[in-house]
């Protein structure tokens, strides 16, 4: 990590439109609804966790104090990532895989991965728990984006060999990270970031017939993934209908349709959850819009909603007018980090009102969760830097 650190902030001398007095002010968009999502978050994980915190530690703003501490590493990490030049990115994009595939190896190997709930999925350092899959989605991403820059022009020839072997390198590639997140286990990380990388593929305007080969073939394995584990064929059956086991394989999800339908139209008032006291998993983690739900209620839904579409929109207005200006690697990216935020955000919202099957994806910018918070801060970072990377070489164009 301290070697891609080095190589991204080497020789940084600005280049035209580069220098950081040319650039101008990030989207106000993406900044207010990014920062409005980090301080809800911070007070409902403050709502959600005070019962458990008080019990566990006798400290009722434990879980406050170290989301808000992630917050401030988060909103340092975005600055200094805001700083880097999105060419110094695309350089370090084969360096930045190789560190996730590491990092990925490295949680598995017994003593140096974290097992918590059955799941090998973070490596301790001091006080703190990282979740490497979150670094390695980040940097998948940033690697899919680079490879479409490159070989953009073959994914969308008419040579169906030409295409087809385009469009099977980064597919292979996906496949080792998607077997090493298999192993910790994360089925949820592997449905996220495929889902991302293949609508980054799709945007790059693969051949119609290959991609929908690959989308059936990929829907395939992953049933095949579902059904061959015992747990998760549990977890589908339970989500399934909830309510034939509400005591134990559907308790989770009961409780969390419970908490929503009590919210009704403006919530039962903030801090007064009732699921949050021992009742509803996992409150301030995967099921704390459950717990907004009941004490905002439909308000509260839709307030949060509107604001991860408003960063969805903006990512795909910024990747738009960086692919008009002929920035391939930026435009790639900035749908990138899009589709990432919406996947997610839609895939936890769909687990908490039973629309989807149980898969321990946190809401991001707002779940309680360290690595979670600052990997998603880097992300839109980024996507800032796109913004102002585009706007810059506009002005200087013109």
């Amino acid at each position: 990590m301290l070697n891609v650190a080095a190589f991204l902030y080497r020789d940084k001398t600005p280049q035209a439109g580069e220098s950081r007095s040319a650039l101008p002010f990030p989207d106000p968009w993406v900044l207010m609804a990014a920062l409005l999502l980090l301080a809800l978050g911070l007070l409902m994980v403050t709502s959600a966790s005070m019962p458990i915190a008080h019990r566990e530690t006798g400290q009722p703003f434990y879980f406050l104090i170290r989301q808000g501490a992630f917050v401030l590493i988060g909103l340092f990490a975005a600055g200094a990532v805001f700083q880097i030049p999105l060419a110094r990115w695309q350089q370090a994009s084969p360096l930045l895989l190789m560190v996730a595939i590491g990092l990925l190896v490295l949680v598995l190997i017994p003593g140096i991965g974290k097992e918590v709930n059955g799941s090998l999925r973070w490596i301790r350092i001091g006080p703190i728990n990282i979740q490497v899959s979150e670094i390695a989605k980040l940097f998948t991403l940033i690697y899919i984006a680079d490879y479409l820059k490159r070989h953009g022009a073959e994914l969308q020839t008419a040579d169906f060999r030409v295409s087809a072997l385009a469009l099977l390198r980064p597919m292979a590639v996906l496949a080792v990270l998607a077997v090493l997140l298999l192993l910790e286990p994360d089925f949820g990380s592997v449905v996220v970031l495929m889902a991302a990388a293949m609508g980054m593929v799709f945007l790059a305007g693969v051949n119609l017939w290959q991609f929908g080969t690959l989308m059936m073939g990929t829907s395939a394995v992953m049933a095949v993934l579902l059904w061959s584990s015992p747990y998760r064929r549990a977890r589908l059956i339970s989500f399934l209908n909830p309510w034939d086991d509400p005591f134990a394989s559907g308790f989770q999800l009961t409780q969390s349709l419970i908490a929503i339908g009590r919210g009704e139209l403006f919530g039962v008032g903030l801090g007064e959850s009732v699921q949050k006291l021992f009742y509803l998993p996992e409150a301030y983690t995967d099921f704390l819009f459950a717990v907004l739900a009941e004490e905002l209620g439909l308000a509260g839904i839709l307030t949060i909603i509107a604001l991860f579409i408003t960063l969805v929109w903006r990512a795909f207005h910024i990747g738009q007018r960086a692919e008009r200006l002929g920035k391939k690697f930026s435009a790639w990216l900035a749908y990138g980090v899009g589709l990432w935020l919406g996947i997610q955000s839609l895939f936890n919202m769909g687990v908490n009102m039973g629309v989807l099957p149980t898969k321990g994806l946190t809401l991001p910018l707002m779940s309680y969760g360290g690595s979670s918070v600052v990997v998603m801060c880097m992300a839109l970072a980024l996507l800032l830097r796109v913004d102002v990377e585009t706007r810059a070489n506009k002005v200087h164009k013109e």
